[in-house]
């Protein structure tokens, strides 16, 4: 096991790249510690692919280093990096046992028969595979056959890390939820070195203690789960954890807060976001805020003159999607719309308002968080 280092590591698959759109991976300095369970995710096309080919060894990155543990592996095959890697579809052998085939990394690298036994059993419990040890692979499901790759990649205790890339997209829903779980519980156990590439955020989120949200080849936040669902540093991190994702809203600034379409919401104090030094005259401002962080409440106006109770903002309702525990209220705030999540035992006002609350509403200006 090592800590992971990329120093200034870029990549581009032309031969004489002229600009950034000319880069499938942006210049990115980042470090795994030793022990860490990562995702990286993002849309196809992201980068996150290719930068887990340069950590493996496959692609040498076309600018920058790679270290492990303190090591410079830059020029390095895949095997002389002693990582193990599992694919998006099962690498195994299909005419030898479930058993012969979590042996085989072991038996290469010579190990003493009690212990390969002790381990190859040990791995084929965690992936519920010790009833399989005696079949043949190629009798197997796809499934239980993703499972042997898995485990492959898990039997050895020596590796500097385990990279996935998209190891579950041929599994059924049920099967990947269980298998996530087992995941965890081997990272747990184990505490290896573990990189898991996905587009699926409830695959990233439930694995990864650190998940790097990548998009246009580079990564725009690294963060725990909570922190990108509470604090997304970038608005394509709102808008792409989450469902529905957050709520951007284009808006100018006013004195005491925000305004879309005229409409005044409230921020949190704080310094004028518009007096930093990449506040230009062009600068582009959103108000972002979560569907489950919006609270919906009767409008309550005052009888006589009409207007609408304190820190409320009338809205149109458009639309509620029943979605078992929960539901989906669609309404209209100016030329916008929003969504706002209910509990299933929440009423929908007849005449309703919503609240931004200034602590979980953000101010982003060119798509970054204002501190």
């Amino acid at each position: 096991m090592a800590t992971i280092e990329l120093r200034d590591i870029a990549h581009s698959y032309r031969p004489d790249p002229r600009g950034p759109s000319d880069y499938a991976l942006r210049r990115l300095s980042r470090s795994w510690e030793d022990g860490t369970a990562c995702a990286l995710l993002g849309p196809s096309g992201c980068g996150k692919t290719t930068l887990l080919n340069i950590i493996s060894g496959l692609i040498t990155p076309s600018e920058g280093r790679i270290l492990f543990g303190g090591r410079d592996v830059t020029g390095l095959s895949p095997e002389r990096r002693n990582i193990a890697q599992v694919f998006q579809f099962p690498v195994i052998y299909d005419t030898m046992t479930v058993y012969d085939n979590l042996a085989f990394p072991l038996r290469n690298r010579g190990m003493a028969r009690p212990d390969l036994d002790r381990r190859v059993r040990r791995v084929a419990e965690l992936l519920d595979l010790t009833g399989d040890l005696k079949r043949r692979a190629q009798r197997l499901t796809p499934d239980a056959k993703q499972k042997i790759s898995l485990g492959r990649g898990l039997v050895r205790e020596d590796v500097a890390a385990i990279l996935f890339d998209e190891p579950l997209t041929v599994i059924d829903p049920h099967m990947k939820w269980q298998l996530r779980r087992k995941l965890r519980e081997i990272h747990k156990e184990v505490r290896l070195s573990l990189i898991y590439v996905t587009h699926d955020q409830v695959e990233a989120l439930t694995f990864a203690d650190q998940v790097a949200v990548m998009v246009d080849g580079a990564i725009v936040q690294v963060g725990t789960p909570q922190e990108l669902f509470e604090e997304p540093a970038h608005t394509f991190v709102g808008y792409f954890i989450g469902s529905p994702g957050m709520n951007l809203l284009p808006c100018e600034l006013a004195e005491g807060g925000a305004r879309v379409d005229g409409i005044p919401i409230p921020l949190p104090a704080g310094p004028r976001p518009d007096a930093g030094p990449h506040a230009g005259p062009g600068a582009r401002y959103e108000i972002g805020i979560r569907p489950e962080f919006l609270e919906i409440d009767h409008l309550g106006r005052a009888a006589g003159n009409g207007g609408a109770a304190p820190g409320l903002v009338p809205v149109d309702v458009t639309d509620v999607a029943f979605l078992g525990t929960h539901r989906i209220v669609t309404a209209r705030l100016g030329r916008h719309t929003v969504k706002v999540k209910l509990d299933e035992g929440r009423p929908v006002p007849g005449d309703p308002g919503l609240r931004f609350p200034p602590g979980r509403t953000k101010l982003y200006r060119d798509g970054v968080l204002v501190n």
